[in-house]
């Protein structure tokens, strides 16, 4: 594996933990009062507290993530087409990391998108 390859390996895995942080923020809370579980939504703030420091700080936590998604995307995209190495079983490691890699970005995409729709849209559509 080049160096790029797992540099685009471990910016995708810390961008599938900082889009996780946008659902602990806000997606989780709304889901939890949407249907109806707002003792639990309680219970869980009284047994984590972090929980409300993500809420409060919910722009910084979006833009953190952002920021690694596009870390994470830009080195995708570079790693794209650097060449794999000619043995056939490293060439198959390599080209099997090189599809979970963005596989992985694209759930964490997805989950970003979700935690903004939460954190953004649904506040403004709902409330």
């Amino acid at each position: 594996m080049t160096p790029t390859t797992n540099a685009s390996r471990t910016a995708s895995l810390l961008s599938l933990f900082t889009s996780g942080g946008t659902l602990i923020c806000c997606a989780l809370p709304a889901l939890l009062v949407a249907v109806g579980a707002g003792a639990a939504l309680a219970g869980l703030v009284s047994a984590v507290p972090a929980l409300v420091w993500f809420s409060e700080r919910s722009a910084w936590v979006f833009a953190a993530a952002g920021v690694m998604l596009a870390l994470a995307g830009w080195l995708q995209w570079r790693a794209r087409f650097e060449p794999c190495p000619t043995d056939p079983a490293l060439a198959a490691t390599c080209m099997r990391t090189r599809r979970i890699s963005a596989w992985v970005y694209g759930v964490s995409v997805a989950i970003y998108l979700v935690g903004a729709f939460f954190a953004f849209v649904a506040p403004v559509l709902f409330f």
